[in-house]
């Protein structure tokens, strides 16, 4: 009797990485410059991909490698930007069994001793391939001494030889090495971008998800196509991989405040009413919000209302559902711009201090009631005008203003700055 195999889960982030450019989503200009660079065969002999962590430079990496060493289906084709993933290079690339395909990951090796043995391969052909091709990535751990050495091979290497970096760190790549490689920014995929990627992921697994669901997973990875895809695997586990995923399972999965909630308390912060913000902060509090998340969720909202208070067409051009542009537009109508730089500046300096701080409730609350008391503060400028409007000018010694009342009045200033220190 023979056991039936199990084959192990594979995540989303694995089954659905791209294995053709065209599978790519948001990089149309390196995906343009490839082409025309294979087209016109002025292939580069060195590349260098940046972006932020999981927006896919490992991939593109792969990508091009296969792109440059596919034979097609029939064996005879040449470099192509349409791999035809059937091949025997192809598919060894796919499985990370190429023997002329060499991946380096620098974080592990970091030495001199490393790039070396890389520079005494390269004068050898590749064993079946076009190119032999090194995809060194992390690139920016290696050492200094590592990279001076891979500089000359870096400038002149074999024919037969390409090499693609990749890093999350670019400016801590020598300019010696960027001058010599070509560069491509991978960006940040938009909001939409990432729904409608996780909409179609949805729909191939056969899982009903509400797009709310989804808008939420795209503003928790900032651009990040890797991490909302390991999100929405999670959410799905919560979720039990019920066929139906709502809004509130994400919310609660993610340790969220409900975003209309929030723009409710942001409202009473710039009122300074602090007894009904902590009562509103302790009932977010109770369904067990992240302090982090509830701070950045803060900062987003600030944000939200700063952009509809100072530009044209906000409810057209912002991705937000429709109930909480229609708040960030309201809100914006009542607070003034001075107070909504004073909230983010303190919401900035109060999200370092309640993440190191041995009782991050106690920090909140404590920033919370800072931010009542200083949101509508008076700035400099409008306390003087202001003792200007109502007593006149008090360098001028036929303002009518005696020396009590000046006395009075300086007190009344050096006690307003004394408050706005306190709560700044």
């Amino acid at each position: 009797m023979t056991k039936k195999k199990q084959e192990g889960y594979q995540v989303l982030a694995r089954k659905y990485r791209p294995q053709k450019f065209s599978e790519m989503v948001g990089q149309e200009v390196l995906i343009q410059t490839l082409s025309n660079e294979i087209k016109n065969n002025k292939i580069v002999h060195s590349f260098i991909l940046t972006g932020i962590r999981g927006v896919g430079k490992t991939t593109t990496a792969r990508l091009i490698a296969k792109s440059l060493n596919c034979i097609g289906k029939d064996g005879d084709e040449k470099e192509t930007i349409d791999p035809c993933g059937v091949c025997a290079h192809c598919t060894a690339i796919a499985n990370f069994n190429d023997p002329d395909v060499i991946e380096f990951d620098a974080a592990s090796h970091t030495g001199v001793g490393d790039i070396r043995n890389i520079i005494e391969n390269i004068s050898y052909a590749p064993v079946s391939s076009r190119y032999k091709i090194y995809i060194i990535d992390e690139v920016h751990m290696l050492s200094n001494s590592a990279f001076n050495a891979l500089l000359k091979t870096l400038e002149e290497p074999p024919a037969h030889v390409k090499f693609i970096f990749a890093t999350t760190e670019i400016r801590k790549v020598p300019i010696t090495i960027l001058s010599r490689c070509q560069r491509f920014d991978l960006r940040r995929l938009d909001h939409d971008e990432i729904v409608d990627h996780l909409q179609n992921i949805s729909s191939q697994e056969d899982y009903e998800v509400e797009r709310k669901a989804l808008s939420l997973i795209a503003s928790a990875t900032e651009g990040a196509v890797r991490d909302s895809m390991s999100l929405l695997d999670r959410a799905l586990s919560h979720n039990d991989h019920q066929k139906n995923l709502t809004e509130k399972t994400v919310f609660d999965m993610l340790g969220l405040a409900s975003k209309n909630n929030m723009y409710d308390l942001f409202e009473k912060l710039a009122q300074g009413d602090v007894k009904t913000v902590l009562e509103m902060f302790n009932k977010i509090y109770g369904i067990s919000v992240d302090i982090g998340s509830f701070v950045q969720d803060l900062l987003d909202v600030n944000y939200q209302i700063t952009l509809a208070k100072v530009t044209k067409d906000y409810e057209k051009n912002s991705y937000l559902p429709s109930d909480q542009k229609a708040k960030a537009k309201a809100l914006s109508e009542k607070i003034s711009l001075g107070c909504l730089s004073k909230v983010w500046q303190m919401l900035l300096k109060g999200y370092k201090e309640v993440i190191s701080a041995p009782n991050p409730k106690t920090a909140i609350d404590m920033l919370l009631i800072r931010i009542c008391y200083g949101s509508n503060m008076p700035s400099p400028s409008d306390i003087i005008k202001k003792l200007q409007n109502e007593k006149g000018d008090l360098s001028s010694s036929s303002s009518g203003v005696n020396n009590d009342d000046k006395k009075s009045l300086a007190e009344d200033v050096i006690s307003m700055f004394d408050n706005a220190k306190i709560v700044g």
